[in-house]
């Protein structure tokens, strides 16, 4: 009996585990990276749209580190915003979350801006912990997903770690709030170096919704270079996954 019922699960659902990470295609709703048109439309009212101010104009932009990828400028313009189902938007440079009209170019690792200790040390094993610094949970989901069956990130060697002693990184999600940043500093601190920083999320990265709040203290921010921003409101596990592999491991030529 428990045969038949596994069988009617694989039949319904297909094979759960994900072979290649680098190459799965997710379904139409998913929102991955932008793609903005060029065709003309009223910007003042498309920069209304936005809740974070993650749209400008001259030229039309979008910043992914801002973006909560409600879709409402993709609703209300569709011939001039559309959503794709690239997932691989994770980048080591801040400036390339910025997705320009009429640039449809993928966004990619900087190969140049990779320290040398980070592949050269953690390119066979990286594990890390997670700092929820006034996350809504919805980041820090995803990122327990990521060493799920499915996903697997572990066989990557990739794993985390409950004590920041035995970790080589810290993973930040949510906007850091007052109250978590000192909680933020004491376990960077503990880490041993050379260490990475990874924020994960558009509230980590530039504080989402809550950006300018009072009860907000992203000084820690200001004082360290971050290895790898991984956007999304909440970012898929393969953003994450594909984006730290990258990071650590050189290409294969």
């Amino acid at each position: 009996m428990l045969l038949m019922e596994e069988l009617y699960i694989l039949k319904r659902l297909g094979k759960q585990f994900i072979p290649d990470v680098t190459k799965p295609q997710l379904p139409g709703p998913f929102k991955g990276r932008p793609e903005i048109s060029l065709k003309k439309v009223n910007e003042d009212t498309l920069i209304a749209l936005c809740p974070t101010g993650a749209i400008v104009k001259a030229p039309v932009r979008i910043d992914m580190g801002m973006c909560v990828m409600c879709g409402e400028c993709s609703f209300a313009f569709p011939d001039k915003i559309k959503f794709t189902t690239d997932y691989k938007i994770a980048t080591n440079v801040r400036e390339r979350l910025i997705i320009q009209e009429g640039n449809h170019t993928p966004i990619l690792i900087d190969e140049n801006k990779i320290r040398n200790e980070i592949r050269s040390l953690f390119g066979r094993s990286l594990k890390l912990r997670e700092i929820s610094a006034a996350g809504s949970n919805a980041d820090e989901a995803e990122l327990n997903a990521c060493g799920n069956p499915n996903f697997d990130m572990g066989r990557f060697g990739i794993e985390f770690l409950a004590s920041p002693r035995h970790c080589d990184g810290i993973v930040i999600t949510g906007p850091i709030s007052e109250n978590m940043a000192e909680a933020v500093q004491v376990c960077y601190d503990a880490v041993p170096n050379p260490k990475i920083l990874i924020l994960v999320g558009t509230d980590a990265i530039s504080g989402g919704i809550f950006t300018g709040s009072g009860a907000l203290d992203r000084s820690f921010l200001d004082k360290y270079s971050v290895d790898l921003f991984v956007p999304g409101n909440p970012p898929h596990p393969l953003t994450f996954v594909n984006g730290v592999l990258e990071l650590i491991r050189a290409k294969k030529k």
